[in-house]
């Protein structure tokens, strides 16, 4: 079987409910604004963004909230609160995008993976989503059980 291609980022985290709970649209990149304990606790590798969510202020900005990034061991009284909103760094025509779907569509910014780039900085990508109904949630399961069954009948013939 063929390699799969190295990524050329490290995950430190994946909301993988999300693509089961909503229809994802479009994806975006937005960088993160951190202090130094918590991209050290990113690093290794403990963060949870499953029950997090993307939110516009009144002021214009965008942030993620509940996000849990927890305190580095290491870092004594200089250390971080675990689940503080954090700002996430995106341009205006994005954020504007982002608030028009909010608003119009009725659709949830949903905050899929918290990686580092290539560069070493830490980026998370989100998307507009909205949200599944039960019947298409059992769509989506039916479809992901069939894909499984198939490759397991083609594995066993082959």
């Amino acid at each position: 079987m063929a390699q799969k291609p190295e990524p050329r980022f490290k995950i430190a985290a994946e909301n993988r409910k999300a693509r089961y709970e909503f229809e994802i649209g479009e994806k975006l990149e937005a960088g993160l604004v951190l202090t130094g304990t918590e991209v050290k606790s990113l690093r290794t590798g403990k963060a949870t963004i499953a029950e997090s969510y993307v939110g516009v202020t009144k002021a214009g900005e965008v942030q993620l909230i509940n996000a849990n990034i927890p305190e580095y061991l290491q870092a004594n009284r200089f250390n971080h609160e675990p689940k503080r909103p954090r700002t996430l760094l995106l341009k205006q025509r994005e954020i504007a995008k982002l608030a028009q779907g909010i608003e119009r569509e009725g659709m949830t910014i949903v905050p899929l993976k918290l990686y580092f780039n290539e560069r070493g900085r830490a980026k998370l990508e989100i998307a507009l989503g909205r949200g599944k109904k039960l019947h298409d949630k059992r769509e989506t399961e039916k479809q992901r059980d069939w894909g499984r069954e198939k490759a397991r009948l083609l594995r066993d013939r082959g």
